[in-house]
């Protein structure tokens, strides 16, 4: 006896010890003819077969006999499409929380219009001590003049100072800055919400259309 019978008769003794009371296998083979068992079909080791219960009904299917490196990359494909589809559940589920929330652009509007005033009134109060320390500076300046023919006589209390303001001025002026990168971000993510609203809100809107088309009446001949 050859091994690869041998083998075969292996797999099939291994299949039959799997064998359910009262199952029906069926399976297409790769010659297209449709094959029928109390047992699972050897000639189907590579295909997926169906065992069927007594009165028909499908019990299962089973699948393809597949070698180490074939069901790894099996297992990688279904990985795969069970993330895409996870990945356009949460999608799906993200553009309704949206449009819950923004039923209409006059919602995003109100939105982000609150969003930029908030901005706005954090950046007003930056922009006044500015002007607090530019008031302060030039005090400070006035005291200097007593020492502009020797900076190093200056009190070391009024060094510091200046000193102090030259920091807080620098900090101030890059809060400043850092609002009006921020504000640039904030109508960015809202101009691409917008975007992304208008298409969920045409797409709400379709078949509401359709619905409320009249039917035209057919002209008599």
């Amino acid at each position: 006896m050859g091994m690869g019978v041998m083998a075969g008769v292996v797999v099939q003794c291994a299949w039959a010890q799997q064998t359910s009371a009262g199952s029906i296998y069926t399976c297409v083979d790769r010659q297209g003819r449709r094959l029928t068992a109390d047992r699972p079909i050897v000639e189907c080791l590579d295909r997926e077969q169906r065992e069927l219960g007594p009165s028909g009904t499908m019990r299962r299917q089973i699948g393809p006999s597949l070698s180490e490196q074939e069901h790894a990359a099996l297992e990688v494909k279904r990985r795969k499409e069970a993330e895409e589809r996870a990945r356009q559940q949460e999608e799906r589920r993200r553009d309704r929380a949206l449009t819950a929330r923004y039923p209409d652009k006059a919602a995003h509007d109100v939105e982000r219009a609150a969003a930029i005033a908030l901005l706005d009134d954090v950046t007003v109060i930056a922009e006044k001590r500015v002007v607090e320390l530019q008031q302060q500076r030039k005090a400070l300046d006035t005291e200097m003049e007593f020492y502009q023919r020797d900076p190093a006589k200056a009190p070391m209390a009024l060094r510091r100072k200046i000193a102090e303001n030259d920091e807080d001025m620098e900090q101030q002026q890059r809060f400043v800055a850092n609002q009006a990168l921020e504000k640039r971000r904030i109508h960015q993510r809202f101009d691409a919400e917008l975007a992304q609203l208008r298409r969920l809100w045409a797409t709400q809107l379709a078949p509401a259309a359709a619905t409320s088309t009249p039917l035209l009446p057919a002209m008599s001949r």
